[in-house]
C-alpha cells in the first residue's frame, strides 16, 4: 500500500490558520433576524474556517525501519484483545469492528476495548476513539502524565492517521496524489448521533484522499485517507457528501451501500507518533482485513 506523508515543504506539520474576521454589530436594533442572520452566521462561519492545509508532496513514510511489532492476543474476562505494542507509558491495540472504545449509554454498550484493557492494565487511559463499526490501531496512555503528553501531540498535529476505506462507485483520481475534502461538519441534532454538512453551524472539517485502486466490475474503490482535522464520524460523512459512502456503513451508506458488505469497511491501518517520554518516532502499522 502506497505510504504517504503530508508535510509543509519545509519538513513541518502545516497547521490552518484562522482568518481574520468581522466581528458582528453592537448597535441596539442592528442585529439581523431570520433569513439575514442566518446569511451573517454563514459569513462569520466562512471567515472564520482557516484555509486548507498544504499537501506537500508525496514524501514516503518510512515503516521499514519500525522495530517488528508482534501482536498479541490477551484474554480478558469479557473477551480477547489484541495487543500491537506496549512499553511503561502507552499501549497500542487493534480494535476489531464492532467493539465500542468506550463505554456508551446502556447496559449493552458497557463491554468495551478501554474496559478490557483496564482489566489488566488498570492504570490504561483513554486517549482518542474509533467508531464503534471501525476497525483497526488505537492507543492508550499509561497513567496521567502520559495521557497528557499524547493529547499534545495530537493536539498539535504530530500524530499521522492513516485509514483504507472501500466506497461505493469508481472514483476519478484527483489532479495531484492527494485529493483534499474541505467541508464543514455538524451533529445532525434531530437525527442524532448523524453528522452532516453545515456551512452554516459546521466546524472546519478537511480530510486527505488517495485513490488506491478502482474496481469498476465490482463498482467500487479503495482509497487511503488522513484526517486532517479529527470531528466524529468525519470520514464516513465525507465519503458520503462525495456520493461515495463507506461500504457497509449503517448510518451514512443509504441504499447505496449499507447492505454491500457485512461490516463498515473502514480500518485504521497506519499510526505514527512521538514517544511520550523521549519523543522517539513509534509507526505502527495493521494490516487491512477486508
Amino acid at each position: 500500500m502506497p505510504r504517504f506523508e503530508i508535510r509543509h515543504p519545509e519538513g513541518a506539520r502545516q497547521t490552518p490558520q484562522a482568518k481574520a474576521h468581522p466581528g458582528p454589530t453592537d448597535r441596539p436594533g442592528s442585529r439581523p433576524t431570520g433569513r439575514a442572520a442566518r446569511r451573517e452566521r454563514a459569513a462569520l462561519a466562512a471567515a472564520m474556517r482557516p484555509p486548507a492545509p498544504v499537501v506537500a508532496a508525496p514524501l514516503q513514510l518510512d515503516l521499514e525501519g519500525a522495530a517488528p511489532w508482534a501482536p498479541v492476543t490477551l484474554d480478558t474476562p469479557a473477551g480477547p484483545l489484541t495487543r500491537v505494542y506496549e512499553d511503561a507509558h502507552l499501549l497500542v491495540f487493534d480494535k476489531p469492528s464492532g467493539l465500542h472504545s468506550v463505554p456508551g449509554k446502556g447496559e449493552d454498550k458497557q463491554d468495551c476495548l478501554s474496559r478490557r484493557v483496564q482489566s489488566i492494565y488498570p492504570e490504561a487511559l483513554v486517549v482518542h476513539r474509533l467508531d464503534l463499526d471501525t476497525s483497526g490501531l488505537i492507543v492508550m496512555a499509561r497513567g496521567l502524565e502520559a495521557q497528557r503528553r499524547i493529547n499534545r501531540a495530537f493536539e498539535q498535529r504530530q500524530v499521522d492517521k492513516r485509514y483504507v476505506a472501500v466506497v461505493n462507485g469508481c472514483m476519478a483520481a484527483p489532479g495531484a496524489d492527494w485529493g483534499l475534502i474541505d467541508l464543514p461538519l455538524a451533529l445532525d441534532w434531530p437525527n442524532r448521533p448523524l453528522h452532516k454538512v453545515d456551512a452554516v453551524e459546521g466546524k472546519p472539517s478537511q480530510t486527505h484522499w488517495h485513490l488506491l485502486s478502482v474496481e469498476p466490475a465490482e463498482n467500487l474503490s479503495r482509497v487511503l485517507l488522513e484526517p486532517f482535522t479529527g470531528r466524529s464520524h468525519q470520514l464516513r460523512v465525507h465519503l458520503q457528501a462525495l456520493g461515495h459512502p463507506i461500504l457497509g456503513d449503517r448510518l451514512y451508506g443509504g441504499e447505496l451501500a449499507t447492505h454491500r458488505a457485512p461490516r463498515l469497511l473502514l480500518h485504521a491501518a497506519q499510526l505514527r507518533l512521538p514517544h511520550p517520554v523521549d519523543a522517539g518516532w513509534l509507526c505502527f502499522a495493521s494490516p487491512v482485513p477486508f
